[in-house]
């Protein structure tokens, strides 16, 4: 059963409460899925750890604004991991920036939504963030795919991940949001390179596409991390379905743990 393994969501956010009208861009992801007044009040952690613990989810790996994330896993130790969420408006901040939160804060992993600055993950502006990630050993997670933020999606497509995987070959790299609807894609960069992953955040599995299924069932069975982007969706939702995707014990235990744990480096 799911609820007997150490469940490892990889993609969750810190939300700051914001206002109706505010951020429009935003909203719109969150009005599309039923979660507005989420939005506008922002991330409820002790509701959050009270969920995870109604669900079983062992630990959620956050990002959002850094500071209130780091706070956020002072406050609860192995429950909750840092991610960076990174700008690179002022890139050799950031760099700076990134590698305090790993060093002094324990963070995991850096966090990049390229749509938000409108370049591709190739820009040459996010490569030191890249160098410095595999320097540091953390992994570097990002959106792939659509954007349900009212932005354009084409910094998504999954194949410019083939190329960052090419030139940083160290560094572990895990892709939200299945890549849909360019899903095809982003199954032959995972398959084609050891260090990529695909997560499953923001989508349900009762809509998963028929072809990523296939592939976390059988040759990609390594390479697929469970993530629900809470909270725009709740975990006894997501759980409840995954329940009904029909996997093995073996590939459910991967799924929902072990390939987590694997590409961010996750001890105990």
């Amino acid at each position: 059963m799911a609820d007997a393994i150490p469940i490892i969501d990889v993609w969750t956010q810190h939300i700051s409460g914001t206002p109706p009208g505010a951020n429009p861009e935003g909203e719109n992801v969150f009005r599309n899925y039923g979660m507005l007044e989420v939005f506008h009040h922002g991330t409820d952690l002790a509701k959050m750890i009270d969920a995870m613990d109604r669900a079983g989810v062992r630990t959620a790996l956050m990002a959002g604004d850094n500071e209130a994330v780091a706070k956020a896993q002072q406050r609860h130790p192995g429950r909750i991991f840092g991610q960076y969420h990174a700008s690179p408006i002022h890139i050799m901040e950031a760099v700076r920036e990134l590698e305090h939160y790993v060093r002094n804060c324990g963070f995991v992993a850096l966090r990049i939504e390229p749509f938000m600055w409108r370049k591709p993950p190739t820009d040459r502006v996010y490569y030191p963030l890249y160098a410095k990630a595999a320097e540091l050993g953390v992994a570097f997670q990002t959106q792939v795919g659509h954007t349900g933020p009212l932005y354009p999606s084409e910094t998504g497509r999954p194949l410019y991940i083939d190329e960052v995987a090419l030139d940083f070959p160290e560094l572990r790299i895990v892709c939200g949001h299945l890549g849909w609807p360019w899903t095809d894609e982003m199954i032959a960069v995972a398959w084609k390179h050891k260090n990529v992953w695909i997560d499953t955040s923001a989508h349900v599995p009762k809509h998963y596409p028929p072809a990523f299924v296939h592939f976390m069932k059988t040759f990609g069975k390594d390479k697929v991390c469970f993530a629900t982007d809470y909270p725009l969706l709740q975990w006894e939702r997501v759980l409840g379905e995954v329940e009904g995707l029909g996997l093995s014990p073996d590939v459910k235990q991967r799924f929902l743990h072990d390939n987590a744990a694997r590409a961010f480096n996750l001890k105990g």
